[in-house]
């Protein structure tokens, strides 16, 4: 779903409030119950510049150690479209090693439109995402984001 510039009271990740949509997983008052939903949390915790969010939802398997946002860089994002949350799982389920049972990992297809300085770009990322106990929440699984690839 497109959000280009959210209507004022929309979420930034395109759903219908941030109360309703990504603020309580952000808040942590509770968990995204899916990869795609961690994934749109993701990204209004950076239109948010919520770093401490995006570190507790990162791998610590890949978490980067330096800072992930830039307070110097002067970043508007625009908005986000979901490409092919359910065509990436109906084509994993297809693949002969990836069993349709593996329900702890999943793939997220999407744009995310942003400007720099005044000129627009795309991140166009395919993410994945696995789902394991996290010792910081009393040990309940969770998604976590893994890693990305940028297709052409």
């Amino acid at each position: 779903m497109p959000t280009k510039n959210a209507p004022s009271g929309t979420c930034p990740c395109g759903g219908p409030t941030l109360a309703a949509c990504c603020g309580p997983y952000i808040a942590g008052d509770s968990v995204p119950p899916t990869a795609e939903a961690l994934m749109r949390s993701r990204y209004t915790a950076y239109t948010q510049r919520n770093e401490d969010y995006l570190r507790a939802t990162w791998h610590p398997s890949t978490r980067p150690q330096d800072a992930i946002l830039d307070k110097d860089e002067n970043l508007r994002w625009l908005g986000l479209e979901i490409k092919s949350a359910l065509r990436l799982r109906q084509r994993k389920a297809e693949l002969p090693d990836h069993p349709d049972s593996d329900r702890d990992s999943d793939t997220v297809e999407f744009v995310a439109r942003f400007k720099v300085g005044g000129r627009a770009h795309r991140l166009h990322e395919v993410s994945r995402f696995l789902r394991e106990p996290d010792p910081a929440i009393g040990g309940t699984p969770r998604w976590f984001y893994l890693d990305g690839t940028f297709p052409e």
